[in-house]
């Protein structure tokens, strides 16, 4: 699998020692950056990038999934999830890893490279990788929705609401 990845200067060595544990496991690794440490450096472009590539990927149908962290993982989150087709999933426990890929087919996963040790960060990220997606139609379902809103802002409408003339 190709694994695109990004991150700021507080994950820097982090993202080194990941592309050695996943290219040991035979994935493709992409490096979005940073290349070098510059503690002023902004994640953003960084993460769109990376975002970016995975949606490029996809639509190109190759297995591809994006990997970003930072400090806490929430900015980079953030910015993945800007691209539209990106399911940018704040992973923290190997629960919420399964789940961001079987209830929600996340595509990329956003982890707080100072929130946990390399060894726990590493185990979120593969199992991940290699959690399919249940293809639930109830997820499937939802996951359209967000789909929809992203192309044309289109919401289902609320039941609580009333209509006032």
């Amino acid at each position: 699998m190709r694994i695109h990845i990004a991150t700021d200067h507080a994950g820097l060595e982090f993202s080194t020692h990941l592309q050695h544990h996943l290219g040991d496991q035979g994935h493709e690794i992409v490096d979005h950056g940073p290349l070098e440490y510059d503690a002023l450096d902004d994640y953003p472009a960084f993460c769109i990038r990376a975002a970016q590539a995975v949606v490029r990927d996809q639509e190109a149908g190759i297995p591809t999934l994006g990997v970003v962290f930072g400090g806490s993982g929430n900015g980079e989150q953030m910015a993945a999830n800007k691209v539209v087709g990106v399911r940018a999933a704040l992973v923290w426990n190997i629960a919420t890893a399964e789940l961001a890929r079987e209830h929600n087919d996340a595509n990329v996963i956003a982890i707080g490279a100072r929130q946990h040790t390399f060894d726990e960060a590493a185990s979120f990220i593969d199992r991940f990788i290699a959690t399919p997606f249940s293809g639930e139609e109830r997820h499937a379902r939802r996951i359209a929705q967000i789909r929809e809103y992203e192309v044309d802002g289109t919401v289902l409408p609320d039941p609580r609401a009333t209509e006032t003339a």
